[in-house]
């Protein structure tokens, strides 16, 4: 909605000037196009914008607030069950601003302000939705890549976390198995040790206690 214009103002004085814009308003509601002048026509737009979006709204409170400005109670009725469910579809941009020829006299630039009413084509509308769901597409073709990365760093950094911790582990792991293949060796060295005197000491026993030994001739 376009805002009210700074500077000087329509009238002589502020109170002036709501009044013209009130008289504007109610004309424009009531025959739904008229001719004033561009400035006028102007200002009038966002006032006039303003009271068909409270018209829309159609509960009590709108309805009080726009007969501060439009005192018809016949306008203000027509407004609020006829003129406004023809904007249901439309979003803003109510009004029309057509500038015609200088008027006659003062030369003084004219223009017609009017109501849209024409409805809203399926064209229109099929355009509209179309573009926001590119803009969702896109918004989410946007977003899922950063969501692939972060994936992608924490998986990277669980792998490089999770490496060093795998490696000790597997030194522990190996670890043991050297030092008991160590003194396993050593003890079958002893235990093969072990065999060897315990074999000699049997035969030295046995060659000690054999009566049937014989000595040679020849020895004394």
């Amino acid at each position: 909605m376009p805002t009210p214009a700074k500077g000087p103002r329509l009238g002589g004085s502020p109170a002036h000037e709501r009044l013209m814009l009130a008289n504007l308003a109610t004309a424009l509601f009531e025959h739904k196009r008229i001719t004033t002048t561009e400035t006028r026509a102007k200002r009038l737009r966002p006032v006039a914008e303003k009271l068909i979006t409270l018209a829309k709204r159609g509960d009590l409170h709108a309805r009080r607030k726009v007969m501060t400005t439009v005192r018809r109670k016949d306008v203000v009725a027509e407004l609020f069950e006829e003129t406004a469910p023809k904007f249901a579809e439309r979003h803003g941009g109510y009004t029309r601003i057509t500038k015609i020829g200088p008027r006659k006299g003062d030369n003084a630039p004219m223009a017609v302000i009017e109501l849209v009413l024409e409805p809203v084509s399926p064209k229109q509308a099929t355009v509209r939705e179309a573009d926001a769901a590119t803009r969702r597409a896109a918004q989410k073709a946007s977003a899922a890549p950063v969501v692939e990365s972060e994936t992608a760093a924490a998986e990277e950094t669980g792998a490089t976390e999770e490496s060093p911790i795998e490696e000790a582990v597997a030194q522990q792991g190996s670890a043991p198995d050297e030092n008991l293949s160590g003194q396993e060796a050593g003890e079958q060295k002893a235990a093969a040790a072990e065999q060897s005197a315990a074999a000699a000491e049997e035969q030295a026993r046995d060659a000690t206690q054999d009566p049937g030994v014989t000595r040679p001739k020849g020895s004394h």
